[in-house]
């Protein structure tokens, strides 16, 4: 119908600038107002006017759900309809940038914190503070260690070898505690723990059951091979290390012409530290006797000679008191020219123990120590003098005496004679006493 509104009119109800506010009629007559239209007009006339959009193909893939449509955003730079997404995702971007930044300042400030602990941890510690413990607590953490104590070491030398030894966490500790009470100690080594407070530690080395003892005897008149064995039991090393180190006798200092360590190991209880090999170990031995005879006034040229005199004197002479009146004997038959004639001589270089020799034995001259076949002194020492004997040979007592034998093996009584009618009678004393003790214990 021609007078029908558009739907431009029916929707632009605005009048238009230049449009008459109440147009005439055709007939010249003013038009009435239309009337307005009703929501149910305004709905089928839009039904009739819309355009229905062709169905979209199926889509096996979900797209996400689409949010309801809401009120235009005002963009950057535009009136309206701006994209949406775009200043979030730059929001986004922003507390990135500002979480990068504060990460790396993070880094710088770890940098240089840690260059100022490495290079001035003390300052810093004492600016703040944070002063680290010296000590530990309680009596350690069982694991066992030896520490050994010096003659002449110092308060600071102790504290300084239990620090060492991981026994105080730090020397000041001990150190701290010595000043405050001037304890005294023993050398030698002790059984301690690692990880002793500074108080266990004292309390330990005062503790007599904490000292770490090696010991070993050696009695005058033993042999080498005795004192060998002797030391191996004392100390715990093995018989092995004491033969092996006992043939090296220029690491010993000995003289040239000594055959042995025989008579070198001057018979003494003695202590060893732990950890002495077996070379350790004999050179003390043998340092001693050379201390001994150094304080006699001994020459370094003479040691050997004196020691084989001891040593025979000392096998021989039975009783102590007897030592000077048997060095008297064997100095009168050498200076007269005479041979020794000893029946232990012959003993000790054939290899046995008795004090009984066999007529071939002391007929063999290719025994060094056959004193029955060859003149003087014997190729060495045949046992480990003590004092007295060394006494002995450097002061024989004066005495016409030629001969002297023993004749009670229990008392150790020894007759000493001049001529050899005399020493006969006596051998006779001896062998009787034999016949009436046939269990007497020979030696053999």
């Amino acid at each position: 119908m021609t007078n029908d509104p558009s739907w431009d009119e029916i929707f632009n109800s605005q009048p238009s600038s230049t449009a008459p506010a109440n147009p005439a009629a055709p007939d010249g007559t003013a038009a009435q107002p239309a009337a307005p239209l009703t929501r149910r007009q305004l709905r089928e006339a839009e039904g009739r006017e819309r355009v229905v959009a062709p169905e979209r193909p199926v889509d096996d893939r979900q797209s996400p759900p689409q949010s309801p449509p809401g009120p235009p955003r005002r963009g950057r730079g535009g009136s309206g309809g701006g994209y949406d997404g775009l200043p979030k995702r730059k929001r986004r971007l922003g507390w990135l940038w500002a979480l990068i930044t504060l990460l790396v300042l993070a880094l710088i400030a770890g940098g240089v914190a840690l260059f100022a602990w490495t290079n001035y941890e003390t300052q810093v510690r004492e600016v703040f503070g944070w002063q680290l413990p010296i000590d530990y607590e309680g009596d350690g953490n069982g694991e066992a260690v030896n520490v050994v104590i010096k003659d002449g070491d110092i308060g600071q030398d102790i504290a300084d070898t239990l620090y060492d030894a991981g026994v105080t966490m730090t020397s000041q500790a001990f150190y701290d505690l010595l000043v405050e009470e001037e304890p005294t100690f023993m050398p030698g080594t002790y059984a301690l723990q690692k990880e002793m407070s500074a108080r266990a530690a004292l309390t330990a080395l005062q503790d007599p059951a904490n000292s770490v003892v090696a010991s070993a005897l050696i009695i005058e008149g033993t042999t080498l091979p005795t004192a060998l064995q002797n030391l191996a039991d004392g100390t715990g090393i093995p018989l092995a290390d004491f033969e092996a180190a006992s043939t090296d006798l220029a690491s010993f200092g000995l003289p040239a012409e000594a055959p042995s360590l025989e008579g070198y190991l001057f018979p003494a209880t003695y202590e060893f530290e732990p950890d002495q090999t077996a070379h350790d170990v004999l050179q003390r031995l043998v340092t001693e006797t050379f201390n001994r005879l150094d304080a006699r006034g001994v020459a370094v040229a003479d040691r050997h000679h004196v020691l084989t005199m001891a040593g025979l004197i000392q096998k021989e002479g039975g009783p102590e008191a007897d030592f000077p009146k048997v060095a008297r004997v064997f100095q009168n038959r050498i200076d007269q020219g005479m041979r020794l004639q000893s029946d232990a001589t012959v003993s000790y270089g054939a290899g046995s123990t008795s004090i009984f020799t066999t007529d071939a034995e002391r007929a063999d001259a290719s025994n060094p120590y056959n004193t029955y076949a060859n003149d003087g002194l014997p190729v060495g020492p045949i046992s480990a003098p003590g004092d007295a004997a060394v006494d002995a040979a450097l002061n024989p007592v004066d005495g016409p005496w030629l001969y002297f034998v023993l004749v009670n093996g229990e008392t150790g009584e020894t007759v000493f004679s001049t001529t050899n009618a005399e020493h006969d009678a006596a051998v006779e004393v001896w062998q009787q006493w034999l016949r009436d003790n046939p269990d007497w214990d020979t030696g053999e």
